[in-house]
């Protein structure tokens, strides 16, 4: 193959100064030191030192969770990352990265989750935080995550008959921008089940716990912020149920599609069907929703809980299931949202539910940065990198909010993209009067915005 007479006079050399790439992630390093990430964790890690360190354990996980948000999915990547040096200032070897996951344990992991908790409050603070006139909505759901050696702690198989792990996570879900916020996660063996009311519990306790104290709900406070849990059908148990409204969370969660749900089907008449609506409030084409609360027997579940089903045309090439009726595909939620809170009545409590199906965006981000790969062989360690990656969600998050609204093909961007058109831009450092400068380059597409957006963000914690 013949090569063009451009590639030909192109010169390659190894002595280029002062340009660096990957320039962007320094945003995500002033970020994280503005929200009190690292404050917050150094202090909760600080007795684990017997001596003075040379980088601060906060400084670590959260050079870590950028690293990761850049795109590692191993703690050797961290020292990729330290190769933008002159940007983001030192950053510590792989070793001493192992030896802070390390310390992370189970009596040092509740001190890690505050100071998450106090960076978001201190994000929300500076501009980052949703409306709280509006539903909260925490979004459940498990996943499997793949191992490919026995050798990992707690690595079982898992019910895809594959080998792993199982997490269970929740996001708070961000509509503004294209990802959530990382609330809590529960790392899991891989055989752990899918319907296990006390990890669905103990995994809204720490998201409640990792909102602002402002922003959790207070049960019998007629004025308090309304927080809404949605899962699949995996979460509806009585027992999380009952946990959502002790805590004052209303749940809207799949429910199962059994006899039940099919024979009350064949008995809704046909003016019981209303039409199923879009965001926008338009019609969805081939969707009906029917409230069927008073065909079911609901007496083990919360008083006010209702049931909807939605049936709907499968699209076309979908096969059929032996749950569907009469050609159509059945699906059913149950909800203790109150009458009115939703507009659109029982069609806008299904759609509201169907919006749900966002957190399996945000898994797929989660997996392409660093959940897709749990590193470590200890199971500890690999909670403390679960909880890193968490975090680095939250950096992205907060990013957007704070700095790209005003652009919105950066704000909605899923993460990939947002890597190549923000965190890996280049950029020349150039030192005068004292300063130092990051030029981005200006070939860049949005080149200004990133400049904008990082000034934006540092603005906000001034």
């Amino acid at each position: 193959m013949k090569r063009s007479k451009w590639s030909k006079r192109v010169k390659v050399s190894a002595d280029g100064v002062g340009v660096v790439s990957h320039a962007g992630v320094g945003m995500l390093r002033e970020l994280a030191q503005d929200s009190g990430l690292v404050e917050g964790v150094t202090a909760a890690l600080a007795d684990t030192y017997a001596g003075p360190w040379q980088h601060a354990p906060g400084q670590v996980f959260a050079d870590m969770a950028v690293a990761i948000a850049d795109g590692a999915d191993c703690v050797s990547h961290i020292e990729v990352f330290g190769d933008q040096h002159q940007v983001c200032g030192p950053v510590a070897s792989m070793p001493t990265t192992w030896r802070m996951l390390d310390r992370v344990d189970a009596e040092h992991l509740p001190g890690v989750l505050a100071a998450r908790a106090a960076a978001r409050e201190r994000a929300w603070a500076a501009g980052a935080g949703p409306d709280l006139s509006d539903l909260l909505d925490i979004d459940f759901d498990a996943t499997v995550t793949i191992s490919h050696s026995e050798d990992k702690e707690n690595a079982a198989k898992t019910w895809k008959r594959t080998f792993g792990f199982h997490p269970l996570l929740a996001f708070l879900d961000r509509p503004e921008v294209s990802g959530g916020e990382a609330l809590a996660g529960l790392l899991r063996p891989g055989n752990a089940g899918s319907n296990t009311a006390a990890d669905h519990v103990a995994v809204l306790e720490q998201a409640l716990a990792a909102l602002p104290a402002r922003a959790r709900p207070r049960a019998g406070d007629p004025d308090s912020v309304r927080v809404v849990a949605r899962s699949d059908s995996a979460g509806a148990t009585h027992a999380f149920a009952k946990a959502c409204r002790t805590k004052g969370v209303w749940f809207s969660f799949g429910f199962p599609v059994d006899a039940r749900i099919q024979a009350v089907v064949d008995q809704i008449p046909d003016r019981a069907w209303e039409a199923a609506i879009q965001r926008d409030g338009g019609i969805r084409d081939g969707a009906w929703v029917a409230d069927v609360t008073g065909m079911l027997d609901l007496s083990a579940w919360p008083e006010g809980a209702t049931v909807i089903v939605r049936a709907e045309r499968p699209h076309p090439g979908a096969q059929l299931r032996f749950t569907d009726v009469d050609g159509h595909r059945i699906t059913a939620l149950i909800t203790d949202i109150p009458d009115r809170m939703i507009p659109g009545q029982t069609a806008g409590l299904e759609l509201h539910h169907r919006q749900h199906a966002r957190v399996e965006d945000r898994i797929r981000e989660a997996k392409a940065s660093g959940l897709r790969n749990l590193p470590c062989r200890g199971f500890a360690e690999n909670t403390a990198w679960l909880h890193t990656l968490l975090s680095a969600t939250d950096l992205v998050c907060w990013a957007k909010v704070l700095g790209f609204t005003s652009t919105p093909t950066l704000a909605h961007a899923e993460i990939a993209t947002f890597r190549n058109l923000v965190l890996h831009v280049g950029a020349r450092m150039t030192r005068g009067a004292r300063q130092v400068r990051v030029r981005i380059d200006e070939t860049c597409k949005y080149a200004k915005a990133v400049a904008t957006g990082w000034l934006t963000i540092r603005a906000a914690f001034t």
